[in-house]
């Protein structure tokens, strides 16, 4: 009798939580505004990274019929530019979909040739009004940056080339920090140095003094799982 008694209950709660579960399938999959605004689009960033962070994602747009819908056309509401690292998939980090995100991803997110491109598209055909560069703790290539600083680095042609184009952005960093200290710096540092090298173009220039478009910092921690919007310091958007 008491174990007919856990089976049914067993069973009851199983089908409890497929409900719970196809519910929250179909919230995740409606329809929703897209952000009309990089301050909107900025603020959906922050909620799904809440979730994501918390353990709690709705996992959004990720079904059939969701995929069926994007054959017809793309509208991502924000353009991320991060680092090729495993550890940092931007839909999952900020909870978000199929759609929802058109993401650059290279090592160090630097500014690549190839980078601007794919910005450019994403500013003059999918209309984002809102660009995110971010770094993460813990960053490879930020790090090799760090030791070419230190005069420790020792890589092959094509990783140093990389490095190259990170070293610029930290020229204030104070070396007389620790190691660790020097590379949390750098990664924020890195960060800036994208942001800035993005605002100098012509294009980019016009459209931030129109606020047309947003362009922010982020820093991803590995542990925690949250995303942290660096300040922006003064005349670093102004293309100088």
């Amino acid at each position: 009798m008491h174990g007919r008694h856990i089976t049914r209950r067993g069973l009851m709660l199983t089908a409890g939580s497929a409900l719970v579960s196809g519910a929250a399938l179909a919230h995740a999959d409606e329809v929703d505004a897209a952000p009309s605004n990089a301050d909107e689009a900025l603020e959906r960033l922050k909620t799904g990274n809440a979730r994501f962070a918390r353990g709690e994602s709705i996992h959004r747009h990720q079904s059939h019929e969701w995929r069926k819908r994007l054959t017809k056309g793309q509208n991502p509401f924000a353009t991320i530019l991060s680092c090729s690292d495993s550890r940092v998939p931007v839909e999952l980090v900020f909870d978000q979909g199929f759609g929802d995100l058109f993401s650059v991803r290279i090592a160090g997110n630097i500014i690549a040739e190839d980078v601007v491109g794919s910005v450019q598209y994403a500013a003059r055909h999918l209309h984002t009004r809102l660009f995110v560069v971010m770094g993460h703790e813990s960053c490879g290539a930020v790090t090799a940056a760090v030791d070419a600083l230190l005069g420790k680095l020792d890589e092959p042609e094509h990783i140093a080339a990389l490095v190259r184009m990170i070293t610029p952005g930290l020229t204030n960093l104070d070396r007389k920090k620790s190691r660790n200290a020097l590379i949390t710096a750098a990664v924020e540092a890195n960060v800036l140095w994208s942001m800035r090298q993005l605002a100098r173009m012509p294009e980019a220039q016009k459209h931030l003094r129109e606020k047309r478009i947003a362009l922010v910092g982020a820093v991803y921690d590995l542990d925690s799982g949250t995303v942290r919007f660096v300040e922006t310091p003064p005349g670093l958007l102004d293309g100088k």
